[in-house]
């Protein structure tokens, strides 16, 4: 599935109920998510960061789409050229 096909499908899913709690609450889930994210990784929880990191992948995807951005352009704009500062793949910033 490409990044672009994964937004229309949480837009499918969520946009509606997300799009009327608004940015600002919505994020209030995602900050949520990435704390449950965070709590996984620090507990070495192995087997629960599939699951938490398609989470926060799915609430960034609506905080996109709520402000309009694709999240699928806004990545290839940034970073196909590799690095955003020194446009080396990788990166050889100092």
């Amino acid at each position: 599935m490409h990044i672009d096909e994964f937004q229309r499908l949480i837009e499918a899913i969520y946009f509606e109920k997300d799009n009327a709690r608004g940015l600002a609450g919505t994020h209030m889930w995602f900050c949520e998510e990435v704390g449950e994210l965070t709590r996984a990784l620090r507990r070495g929880q192995t087997e629960e960061l599939e699951g938490e990191f398609a989470d926060v992948l799915a609430w960034l995807s609506t905080l996109a789409s709520i402000a309009g951005i694709d999240l699928e352009e806004a990545a290839r704009k940034k970073y196909q050229a590799g690095c955003p500062r020194c446009e080396k793949t990788p990166c050889a910033c100092g």
